[in-house]
């Protein structure tokens, strides 16, 4: 029988459990899938696995509150995604190179029909044959889905349809090229003369030749498969994913160039749901199993918290006709619910409460603070705002002509004085209270102040208009108008004489 505390805790899991969760584990269960056959087949991978033994444990320590444990896997996960970067540059570059070129590599799956393959086959495997006869050094590099441009040192740009003529008539020893690589795509040669990256792990030199070691080198960097023909013993080897086989004859060189192709562009049958299903299933299993340990540990919405925010207030939609009377409220204190994970993610400076005014009346009016006011995460509910009301007082501005007065300010030098000033244009519009409109008087609009000191002769000058606190310009923005200051020479007391 079932402990009833575990049947409880099952059916509360089951009960909590959200669309959002269904798609956060199928997302971490794709991610750790992606990992696990990214780092499959890679020098890395032993470096992946440790990694992946201290996220378990870090997990173990989480699940039973294993506080110093927590603390210090948390500090080294801080600085992880540094350390990934540097260990799996390489990989990562790969990985990112195949994602920019996805589009390119599909049009080009499709021009590989199956009739093509075959044909490019049998050129490949009876030349190298007759090379490993001979005893003439070949290197044929078939490309895959990854770029090789960055991976390539020199060569030349050939694009020759391939045939067994043109492979001999590069490879022989009077050719300039035939110390190099040739790379063959969509069954072309491309490039020749090419030189390969040496193999990382150096314990294979001696082992192998220069030709053996650059076939090496070239597929522990990328997804391409290396021919070597030996010079030295007549032989033909295969290179793939840093691994390199001896092949005993044309047939098993055959199967070996066919099975590459049938990976890398997969005919239409092997795309079926089964055969997707049945492939990796070990990988798979796990992957969903850590993605659900994940959300267990992590985004299981466990029991309910509640949090208060301060959360400033915005006025919105405020015509210019109106004008809002006192100190509106600044901010109000939201209380919200939730999981502990929920809040985690959240960030309190996203909350804005937003007040319409577009239907404001004049006087005082009371505006409710209601749920329509704030936009909070789904995974979150608002148990209340405080204040839940508040008071403003508006009234509307009528527009009205008014004059208005130039303020100057000093005197004018002793040589001169003031004949007159005059302003364009007389009046202006401004928007003004009821209460004010009946007593225009009450409307005083100034100008900037005009210095009589620095003036020297009859000048004009553009000065912008200043209002009281109650009324309000056209458009918001104070306007400008023209002064002209006109002045003449003053008597002088010899001329009064």
């Amino acid at each position: 029988m079932f402990n009833p505390v575990f049947l409880d805790s099952i059916g509360s899991m089951i009960s909590s459990f959200r669309i959002q969760d269904f798609f956060d584990i199928l997302i971490i269960t794709i991610l750790i899938y992606v990992a696990f056959i990214w780092f499959k087949n890679t020098a890395s991978r032993f470096v992946f696995v440790g990694i992946s033994l201290l996220g378990a444990i870090y997990i173990f320590a989480r699940l039973f509150h294993l506080y110093l444990t927590s603390m210090v896997l948390q500090g080294f996960f801080a600085i992880l995604l540094i350390a990934l970067v540097v260990i799996f540059q390489e990989d990562i570059r790969r990985y990112l190179e195949r994602l920019a070129t996805w589009g390119s590599i599909r049009k080009t799956q499709k021009k590989n029909n199956q009739e093509d393959v075959p044909i490019e086959t049998s050129v490949i495997v009876e030349t190298m044959t007759d090379f490993a006869l001979k005893k003439i050094g070949a290197i044929i590099v078939l490309k895959g889905r990854d770029p090789l441009e960055r991976h390539l040192k020199g060569g030349y740009d050939l694009d020759g349809i391939l045939t067994q003529p043109l492979l001999a008539s590069i490879f022989d020893k009077h050719s300039i090229g035939h110390d190099g690589a040739v790379v063959i795509d969509n069954g072309r040669v491309k490039k020749f003369g090419c030189h390969l990256p040496l193999s990382l792990e150096t314990k294979k030199f001696g082992k192998f030749g220069l030709r053996h070691t650059a076939a090496l080198g070239l597929t522990e960097r990328c997804d391409a498969l290396c021919i070597v023909a030996s010079e030295e013993h007549g032989s033909i080897a295969v290179a793939r994913e840093g691994k390199l086989r001896y092949v005993k004859n044309a047939h098993d060189l055959n199967y070996v160039i066919k099975r590459f192709y049938e990976e890398e562009v997969p005919i239409q049958r092997q795309q079926l749901p089964y055969h997707w299903v049945r492939k990796n299933t070990f990988e798979k299993a796990v992957a969903l199993t850590l993605a659900l340990g994940l959300w267990f540990a992590f985004g299981y919405q466990k029991e309910s918290i509640q949090r208060d925010f301060p959360v400033p207030i915005e006025y919105r939609k405020i015509s210019q006709e109106w004008e809002i009377e006192g100190v509106r409220d600044k901010q109000a204190t939201v209380t919200l619910t939730g999981p502990s994970q929920a809040f985690d993610l959240f960030d309190p400076s996203t909350l804005t409460i937003s007040v319409d005014l577009s239907s404001l009346k004049e006087g005082e009016q009371e505006i409710v603070l209601s749920s329509d006011t704030i936009k909070i995460p789904s995974n979150l509910s608002l148990v209340k705002i405080q204040p839940e009301t508040i008071n403003i007082s508006a009234y509307k501005l009528y527009p009205v002509d008014v004059p208005y007065h130039v303020k100057t300010t000093e005197s004018l030098p002793k040589n001169l004085k003031l004949k007159r000033i005059l302003v364009s244009p007389e009046v202006v519009q401004v928007q003004a209270p009821r209460k004010m409109i009946k007593d225009r008087d009450k409307i005083v609009i100034n100008t900037e102040p005009v210095d009589l000191s620095k003036v020297v002769q009859t000048t004009t000058y553009e000065v912008r208009l200043i209002s009281p606190p109650e009324v309000r310009f056209k458009n918001g923005q104070n306007p400008t108008v023209k002064v002209t200051v006109e002045v003449e020479p003053a008597e002088t007391d010899a001329v009064k004489k």
